[in-house]
């Protein structure tokens, strides 16, 4: 299963998210489910390069986490705040149909 986390501010502001795991649903190279998790993350790690520039992330096997810097301009955090909750809400479209194998966990602080 894919888990996904997502750690919000108080103001709701996805502060990081980090995506553990593999799918399981087809073998590698086939895996829909894994690779659908896969674009909507490389396309939000993208966009908050090339737009937001931010690019504070780490890979390893497969694992991906980001941490949004807190001395970022105002219109970046605009811009990184529109990519992440487009991002989010994608996870969730992907949780929503392919529940056995993705899992969104929303933290939000309170």
């Amino acid at each position: 299963m894919i888990k996904i986390f997502l750690k919000r501010d108080k103001e709701g502001f996805i502060k990081e998210f980090s995506i553990k795991g593999h799918a399981g649903y087809a073998r590698r190279g086939k895996d829909i489910v894994c690779a659908g998790v896969s674009a909507i993350a490389l396309t939000a790690l993208g966009a908050l390069e090339e737009l937001a520039g931010i690019c504070s992330f780490s890979e390893k096997r497969g694992n991906v986490k980001c941490s949004i810097p807190e001395n970022i301009s105002r219109d970046a955090k605009e811009k990184a705040r529109i990519i992440l909750d487009t991002m989010a809400i994608g996870f969730k479209m992907i949780e929503r149909e392919y529940k056995d194998y993705v899992l969104v966990l929303d933290d939000k602080e309170v």
